[in-house]
């Protein structure tokens, strides 16, 4: 089957198509089939965080969705607005960070944007800044800003923290949500990091053997805490699910006793 991509998915009303439309998505190197009929949706405003071990295909997936990889079969239905934010922010040295920013964007105004998207990250009075002045929390916001200042129906997020240090990291998960909730994008975290997934997510997947193999919507009010028991018992399912056993971890339980 080849790859269908139709652009603009602008539903109105109580009943939208999702954002993304992932059906059957397969991608092999050589003859090493990483991604086996991955089907996903995401709706309008869902934040949905992809787990997996490492090489299970997730950065994959991503870079299907995103343009990169453009070598994929199956059925995908995009948004033409889209943006991504990957572990390292990539942000051009030769270029100041408002600059950063607006990178390509064209029009009336976009400097102003640029600043807004600034102010929203905490960022307005570096502006003029260099990369290379840049803490690693700083470069990521400024990461975060050049994404949302496009204003995208559909956020890609590639362990945008995982080199970041755990209090940053924390600082940047309030961020996000607080982002989130004002832009509402839809959202595909890829991560490591089951902690990060429960906190952030609206539903968590698990990718292994090239498919989803677990699909589970996280029932825990928002602000949530790692201390709540039904926190701790998500966690140690989405581990077991991931080959990781955990002592006096709680027996395998479905999605729909979960979202109870």
């Amino acid at each position: 089957m080849e790859t269908r991509l139709q652009r603009d998915v602008n539903g109105r009303g109580p009943e939208q198509p999702p954002v993304v439309h992932a059906l059957g998505v397969r991608r092999s190197f050589g003859s090493r089939v990483v991604l086996d009929g991955v089907d996903l949706d995401i709706a309008h405003d869902e934040f949905v965080a992809m787990l997996g071990r490492s090489g299970s295909g997730k950065t994959t997936f991503l870079r299907i969705l995103s343009g990169l990889d453009t070598d994929a079969s199956g059925e995908i239905r995009l948004p033409s607005a889209r943006a991504n934010v990957f572990q390292e922010p990539r942000l051009m040295p030769w270029k100041r960070v408002l600059d950063n920013v607006v990178l390509g964007l064209r029009g009336p105004g976009v400097k102003e944007k640029g600043r807004q998207a600034l102010l929203e990250v905490g960022l307005v009075t570096h502006e003029q800044a260099w990369p290379i002045t840049l803490s690693g929390g700083e470069a990521q916001r400024t990461a975060l800003a050049r994404a949302l200042v496009r204003e995208p129906q559909l956020l890609l997020l590639d362990e945008p923290f995982g080199a970041l240090d755990a209090l940053t990291r924390i600082r940047m998960h309030s961020l996000l949500e607080d982002l989130c909730r004002v832009h509402r994008p839809a959202v595909l975290l890829v991560t490591h990091d089951v902690d990060e997934a429960i906190l952030l997510a609206d539903r968590v997947v698990v990718l292994a053997d090239g498919r989803i193999s677990f699909d589970v919507r996280v029932g825990l009010d928002r602000p949530r805490i790692r201390r709540d028991p039904r926190f701790d018992e998500l966690r140690s399912v989405l581990l077991s699910e991931l080959g990781v056993e955990e002592r006096g971890s709680p027996k395998r339980i479905t999605p729909a006793a979960l979202a109870d």
